[in-house]
């Protein structure tokens, strides 16, 4: 990696691999962080949850271990490996494992 925040360019990233699991605790990992978004790794054990909070920009959830529940806008959604979910700026939303999981966060400011 080039930096703390940033993958080098034209470097092949395995996500599943680049974040580790720890018991009892969500971790997380940026690995982008630009003006215009951020893509931030996270690791979450089973029942590990980020409680209803609200964000000024759109998010996309792209679960790649796992499964979680996202709630969003009071509707809950299962996701599993594979899938994606995008959470829309100013909405109430939260994360919950199922199982534990892996994610990533794609934040999208502009």
């Amino acid at each position: 990696m080039a930096n703390k925040k940033n993958i080098s360019l034209a470097q092949v990233l395995n996500l599943k691999d680049a974040i580790e699991y720890s018991k009892d605790a969500i971790v997380s990992k940026t690995i982008l962080d630009k003006k215009t978004g951020t893509l931030t790794l996270f690791a979450f054990a089973a029942g590990q949850a980020l409680s209803e909070h609200t964000a000024p920009f759109d998010a996309l959830i792209q679960v790649l271990d796992g499964q979680a529940q996202i709630k969003i806008g009071g509707k809950a959604h299962k996701v599993s490996a594979g899938e994606i979910v995008l959470m829309p700026a100013n909405i109430p939303h939260a994360v919950k494992a199922v199982r534990k999981f892996k994610m990533l966060l794609t934040m999208i400011r502009s």
